[in-house]
C-alpha cells in the first residue's frame, strides 16, 4: 500500500481556510437575528469580507489583521450578534509571525469597541449583562487564539534551532574529516612522493655531472614526481581550505592571467557585455575553467599565447580560452581529470562545455554557464 503523503499547497490551503470562516460567519449571522433592511445586506458583506480577507494572513499578516478588525466591528454596528471568528484567526497569524505587541494593542482596542457598540445598539436591562458576557467570552477566545499562535511559533523556531544544530554539526564533522585525510596524506603519501622527486632529481643532475645520457624512463619519472608534488599540494590546500578563506571567483581571473605571463605565456584577458551579479556558483566555476585551462596550456600545450574572453549575457556567462599550441584535430590531447572535472562542474549548473582542439593548431575550452537555473 503507498504511504506516501500528499501535501496540499500553501495557497489551497489558505483559500480553503479563508472560504470556511467566510461561510461560517455567514451562516452563523444569518441563522441568528438579523438585522433588517439595507444594514443586514452591509453587514453580511463585512461577515464574507472579515472571512475572505484570511487568505493574505501568512503574506500580511498585521494588513489582515487590521482589515478584520474593522470587518468585526462594521457588523457589530450593523446589529450582528456573531464572534469574530475571522479576527481570531489573524491573532494567531499575527502572533504566529512574532507581532505580539501590535496584536495586543489591536485586540485591546476591538475589545473595548464591540462591548461599546452592544450597549449602544441594545435597549432594555439586558442590555449591561450582555455587554459584559460578551466581553469575557471574547477575552477567552483571544487569549486562546494568541496561546495557539505562540506555542506554534515556539514549535517552529525549535525546530529550525535542531535543524541548524544537524546542520553544524554534520559540517563539523565533515570538516574533522578532511583535516584527517590530510593528515594521513601529508604523514604517509607526501614523505614517499617527495622520496621520488628527490632521488630522480639527484640522479638526473649526476647523470648530467658525469656527461652521461640521462635515460628517458629516468626524465619521465622526475616529470611525474614534480607534477604529483604540485597535485598533492593543491589536494592537501583544498582538504585544509575552510570557510575563513574567501573562495575565488570571476574577480580573481586577472590574477591567473597574470600568473601565465609570469610563466613566460603571452596571455591576455578580455570582457564584453555588461557586466552584472552572477550567482557565486557560477562565479566559482568560472574562475576554476579559466585557472585549469591555462594551467593545461602552460604544461601540456607547448603554447605561446592564450587569449581568454569572459562575455556576460543576461541569461548566460559565457567563458573561452584559446592558445595556439600543438594541438591539432587530428592529434587531440587525452582529456585527463581536471577538463573531466570541469565538465562535472559546468554539467552540475546545467551548462555547457567544449573542449577540442581548433582549426589548424592550438585548443580552445569554451563553457556557457546559465545564471538564471544557477540562481
Amino acid at each position: 500500500m503507498d504511504t506516501t503523503r500528499l501535501r496540499v499547497p500553501a495557497g489551497v490551503m489558505d483559500w480553503a481556510v479563508a472560504a470556511s470562516v467566510a461561510a461560517l460567519m455567514l451562516g452563523s449571522g444569518i441563522s441568528g437575528s438579523p438585522p433588517a433592511g439595507g444594514r443586514a445586506l452591509l453587514g453580511s458583506v463585512l461577515l464574507a469580507s472579515g472571512g475572505l480577507v484570511l487568505v493574505a494572513r501568512r503574506r500580511a499578516p498585521i494588513a489582515v489583521l487590521g482589515v478584520t478588525a474593522l470587518c468585526a466591528a462594521g457588523y457589530e454596528a450593523t446589529g450582528f450578534e456573531v464572534l469574530a471568528v475571522s479576527y481570531l484567526v489573524a491573532v494567531y497569524g499575527a502572533v504566529r509571525a512574532g507581532h505580539h505587541a501590535l496584536t495586543v494593542a489591536v485586540s485591546v482596542s476591538l475589545l473595548v469597541v464591540l462591548p461599546l457598540t452592544a450597549l449602544v445598539l441594545r435597549d432594555g436591562p439586558a442590555r449591561d449583562a450582555f455587554a459584559q458576557a460578551r466581553n469575557v467570552l471574547e477575552i477567552a477566545w483571544l487569549i486562546a487564539a494568541f496561546a495557539a499562535g505562540e506555542a506554534l511559533r515556539q514549535a517552529e523556531r525549535r525546530a529550525e534551532e535542531a535543524e541548524l544544530t544537524r546542520e553544524e554539526t554534520a559540517k563539523r564533522r565533515a570538516d574533522e574529516e578532511r583535516l584527517h585525510i590530510a593528515r594521513e596524506l601529508h604523514d604517509s603519501l607526501t614523505h614517499q612522493i617527495s622520496i621520488i622527486k628527490v632521488q630522480s632529481e639527484v640522479a638526473v643532475h649526476v647523470a648530467r655531472r658525469r656527461g652521461e645520457q640521462v635515460p628517458e624512463t629516468l626524465l619521465a619519472i622526475r616529470t611525474a614526481g614534480r607534477e604529483a608534488t604540485r597535485e598533492l599540494r593543491a589536494t592537501l590546500e583544498a582538504l585544509r581550505d575552510d570557510d575563513t578563506t574567501p573562495p575565488q571567483s570571476l574577480e580573481h581571473v586577472p590574477e591567473l592571467v597574470e600568473r601565465a605571463r609570469s610563466m613566460g605565456l603571452d596571455a591576455t584577458l578580455t570582457i564584453e557585455g555588461r557586466r552584472h551579479d552572477v550567482p557565486a556558483a557560477v562565479s566559482r566555476t568560472a574562475y576554476r575553467i579559466v585557472q585549469e585551462a591555462l594551467t593545461n596550456t602552460a604544461r601540456h600545450a607547448g603554447a605561446t599565447t592564450a587569449t581568454v574572453r569572459i562575455r556576460y549575457r543576461p541569461d548566460a556567462l559565457s567563458v573561452q580560452v584559446d592558445d595556439d599550441g600543438t594541438a591539432t584535430p587530428d592529434v587531440a590531447p587525452a582529456p585527463g581529470l581536471g577538463l573531466l572535472g570541469m565538465r562535472e562542474r559546468v554539467t552540475a549548473l546545467g551548462g555547457r562545455l567544449r573542449a577540442a582542439p581548433r582549426t589548424g593548431h592550438g585548443f580552445t575550452v569554451q563553457a556557457e554557464l546559465p545564471v538564471e537555473r544557477a540562481s
